[in-house]
């Protein structure tokens, strides 16, 4: 079992920065990939960046390649979205995810099986 808290999200303007923090806590954190999606209202949840169980593999939309990190800190339990350069197309409730996989990159929802609660992340123009 994992659970998993996000926290950070918040108003920001076009050409800004947040970092999202993903606290989980379980005993199998550490041997699972962790992604970030994210999802607005009439649309399905989103990819958005992955990372391996070691840190050692990383993957990112297209969409947010070049301006969004991820990372993680296996003795602090915790996954990290740095978000740069904000543009309002990037407004969504962000969900830190861990998946079923260890060492493979997972972008598909179903790749997934422990869910945040989401935070709301607003990038006004």
């Amino acid at each position: 079992q994992v659970q998993l808290v996000e926290s950070g999200g918040g108003l920001v303007q076009a050409g800004g920065s947040l970092r999202l923090s993903c606290a989980a806590s379980g005993r199998t954190f550490s041997n699972s990939a962790m992604g970030w999606f994210r999802q607005t209202p009439g649309k399905e949840r989103e990819f958005v960046a992955a990372i391996t169980s070691s840190g050692g593999r990383i993957y990112y939309a297209d969409s947010v390649k070049g301006r969004f990190t991820i990372s993680r800190d296996n003795a602090k339990n915790t996954v990290d979205l740095q978000m740069n350069s904000l543009e309002p197309e990037d407004t969504a409730v962000y969900y830190c995810a861990a998946s079923r996989f260890r060492e493979t990159i997972a972008t598909r929802f179903s790749d997934y099986n422990y869910w945040g609660q989401g935070t709301q992340v607003t990038v006004s123009s």
